[in-house]
């Protein structure tokens, strides 16, 4: 009795551990199967768009209006340039302005008058020559009007304005710097266009979609950044499509034994970022693809192909 009942403690012993092994084993290999094909990589990044702001007139910058890493809103001066040419400018515009409106005034009346004298007071080819003068300065009159228009939107660009909404970076601009006309010399980045890229090995692209939900794990914040698939890039540089000699390909003759997977970069749309995660460009992740139960969006449409 007592060697059955060992027996079976010994059997029931055996069992429980290759119970444990085999779930053990299961555990290893959903992880694994999670690690190799699961939609996600480490190798994110956030991305912004950034206006580089150049001036459209050359002159010392007489005032700077914001400082480095500054909050702007759009519309808002950054800094101004010497005005004094550009004023002077567009008074002298101005004056010719008035000169050629006067001069045409006086021209228009002459020939208006030669037109209604008869042929004993003017001759035909004298009132033409009254209304050619009155043509030529109709003409002086609308080209001073444009120079005019000019000088006065060259005074207004003397004020540099914020194109976006946005935060002031690496300004290393200051009053009494000579601005130089389209070059550019103070940087905004634009709070609104944050992304993130996601570059995800083409063995894990068949479970990325367009409108996948997404998570973003930046290093040192806890709370993800969620988001959604917005767009998938259509093409990734080939460095064998490159041309050599003769107009002929190049190609690299030298393969290793292990084949690397290409990336993918991967769009993702910010939806909601947690308060106290700040959003750095350049900022590292890891980025994870929520796959929802619904009719899967192909990156890549047939339709579109064949187009």
């Amino acid at each position: 009795m007592n060697m059955a009942r060992s027996l079976a403690v010994a059997i029931g012993r055996q069992a429980s551990t290759l119970l444990v092994a085999l779930i053990a084993v299961l555990i290893a290999t959903l992880a694994w199967q999670h690690y190799v094909n699961g939609p996600w990589t480490r190798n994110g990044t956030v991305r912004v768009q950034v206006a580089n702001i150049a001036p459209q007139v050359s002159g010392k910058i007489t005032e700077l209006r914001v400082g480095d890493n500054q909050f702007v809103r759009k519309g808002e001066v950054l800094y101004v340039i010497d005005r004094f040419d550009f004023d002077v400018a567009a008074r002298i515009a101005k004056a010719v302005l008035d000169q050629r409106a006067a001069d045409l005034e006086v021209k228009q009346a002459e020939a208006t008058r030669r037109q209604k004298l008869s042929d004993l007071a003017t001759t035909p080819e004298e009132q033409q020559i009254y209304v050619g003068n009155a043509a030529q300065a109709k003409a002086s009159y609308e080209a001073a009007a444009h120079e005019l228009a000019q000088a006065d939107l060259n005074l207004k660009r003397t004020e540099i304005l914020s194109p976006v909404d946005g935060y002031v970076t690496n300004l290393l601009l200051r009053a009494g710097d000579y601005a130089v006309t389209g070059v550019s010399n103070v940087s905004v980045i634009d709070s609104s266009s944050f992304w993130i890229d996601g570059y995800f090995e083409e063995t894990k692209m068949a479970r990325v979609c367009v409108g996948d939900r997404a998570e973003a794990q930046l290093m040192g914040y806890a709370l993800p950044i969620t988001g959604h698939v917005s767009t998938i890039t259509r093409g990734v540089s080939v460095s064998n499509a490159s041309t050599g000699a003769q107009g002929l390909p190049t190609v690299d003759p030298v393969y290793t034994w292990v084949r690397l997977a290409q990336r993918v970069p991967v769009r993702i749309a910010i939806d909601y970022v947690p308060t106290a995660t700040p959003l750095v460009s350049g900022m590292t992740a890891t980025v994870t693809i929520r796959q929802q139960e619904r009719s899967r969006v192909r990156p890549f449409p047939i339709a579109s192909m064949s187009t």
